[in-house]
């Protein structure tokens, strides 16, 4: 470092450290524990991460941190876990307006009998923009930094995750018959070419390629589907062999498995998140590896629907991209709470395979984010707090009764705690939850409305 430029930087006021200049920085966050989900799974007892804008631009022991950087603002939690925010692989977040509305039901029933209908009486534009803002208040409240959508109007929903400075892979649904946003498949798709081409490049918003199901879809417009994603190097979001009856329906129509018959299609070349892959047998999630497809596995659906038990163990022995999502918080699951679906995910493999080592916390909380991140094909971007990543994190804090005593930080994140102990929340680089109040959306408001859509929703049904 030359002299002159040495006087400049002091008379700047930046420090020195070891006769070099601190490196500036916007945010410093400090925490006990810093959870990295790096390539080491390193974890830093009190830890630090340092933000420049958008991107993370150092993470290591506080005292190194500290010396490196001069940061504009900073974020201490002596009490708090900082790790990487959640990344929810699937879910339907407008239909948080219909929560409860029909519970325990098998899938088909639930869907024919109440939500179908109770869609086309209901669902408009700005149903999915309140829908939306509620289902993003409870993400961002919870940690959950990056959702994965399938619903219609998908470009409100973006809309809303901007607006909520919220992360999102959103799906613009295709399906077989008139819905509220497109009366048919064709327009449709033409919807979805002009939705892909308004969030082409965007910082926050993924567009990607919704068909519904197999079931639920021409094979002409499955087809469709995949090369209009693939024209615009967007993903693929498709409901996968999630129920038996599927897969039967399938294995009697076409002697071929839903796996199979996708693949057939060509539906899985090109980048792909499916959704359930609860009946897949070893043959499918052979397809699926060879593919690359990303599997979001939904435990808490599956089990309140008695859909079955994804076979995620042998998927992760085959390395496959398996993220966690809720889905829809309607009939299928309640809520959004991505601490829920790490508990389960573990508890529900060690106990069907009478194995309580099957699925271990750490295995569980890399689901949740960078190989959820690798689902979606993010895992370059976001999943993990390393240099150059985009800044998405979250503080939980760790000084409640259900949190102590801590021994084991990774354990401590997907059995104990929960939710409701999320006290920061950044993403792209912007603080969006704060001592755990949303500073994006209007949370007063958005009650409010919720409670205007449920007595127009319950007159609707009667």
């Amino acid at each position: 470092m030359s002299r002159i430029y040495s006087f400049f930087l002091f008379a700047c006021g930046f420090p020195f450290v070891h006769g070099w200049a601190a490196e500036p920085a916007d945010w410093i966050w400090s925490a006990r524990f810093v959870i990295t989900e790096n390539a080491q799974r390193r974890v830093i007892e009190n830890g630090a991460v340092a933000i420049r804008a958008d991107r993370i631009v150092g993470v290591g022991a506080r005292a190194g941190i500290d010396a490196r950087f001069q940061a504009k603002q900073r974020l201490d939690r002596p009490d708090a876990i900082l790790a990487p925010g959640l990344i929810n692989t699937h879910t339907h977040a407008a239909m948080s307006l219909f929560r409860g509305i029909a519970d325990d039901l098998k899938l088909q029933d639930w869907l024919e009998k109440y939500i179908f209908p109770a869609e086309a009486k209901n669902v408009s534009a700005e149903f999915v923009r309140w829908g939306t803002r509620l289902g993003c208040l409870e993400m961002l409240l919870g940690g959950t930094t990056t959702f994965t959508d399938m619903y219609y109007f998908e470009d409100v929903v973006a809309e809303v995750a901007k607006e909520a400075g919220m992360r999102g892979v959103l799906g613009e649904t295709i399906i077989g018959f008139p819905v509220a946003d497109n009366k048919t498949p064709a327009a449709a798709l033409e919807f979805t070419e002009r939705y892909l081409t308004r969030f082409r490049d965007d910082p926050l918003v993924v567009a990607a390629v919704a068909p519904h199901a197999l079931y639920t879809n021409s094979d002409e417009t499955l087809k469709a589907s995949r090369a209009l994603a693939n024209r615009y190097h967007a993903p693929l979001i498709i409901h996968l062999s999630e129920t038996k009856k599927e897969n039967d329906d399938a294995l009697a129509q076409r002697h071929m498995t839903p796996t199979q018959v996708l693949d057939s299609l060509g539906v899985l070349t090109g980048r792909t998140v499916a959704a359930h892959c609860v009946w897949v047998n070893d043959g499918d999630m052979a397809i699926l590896k060879a593919r690359g497809v990303g599997v979001a596995h939904c435990p808490s659906s599956n089990m309140k629907l008695a859909s079955g038990v994804a076979p995620v163990v042998r998927m992760l022995a085959l390395d496959l991209a398996v993220g966690l999502g809720p889905d829809g918080p309607a009939g299928s699951n309640n809520d959004f709470n991505m601490f829920e679906e790490m508990d389960l995910a573990a508890k529900l493999q060690k106990v069907t395979t009478m194995d309580p080592q099957a699925l271990p916390a750490s295995v569980a909380l890399e689901m949740a984010t960078i190989r959820g991140a690798r689902a979606l094909g993010l895992e370059k971007e976001i999943g993990s707090l390393e240099d150059g990543k985009r800044a998405d994190m979250m503080m939980v804090r760790i000084d409640r009764p259900n949190a102590v005593p801590l021994y084991d930080a990774i354990s401590q994140m997907v059995y104990a705690l929960k939710a409701e102990d999320v006290r920061d929340v950044m993403v792209n680089g912007k603080v969006v939850v704060r001592d755990a109040r949303i500073l994006t959306l209007n949370a007063p408001q958005i009650l409010q409305k919720a409670a205007e859509y449920r007595a127009k929703i319950a007159a609707s049904l009667k």
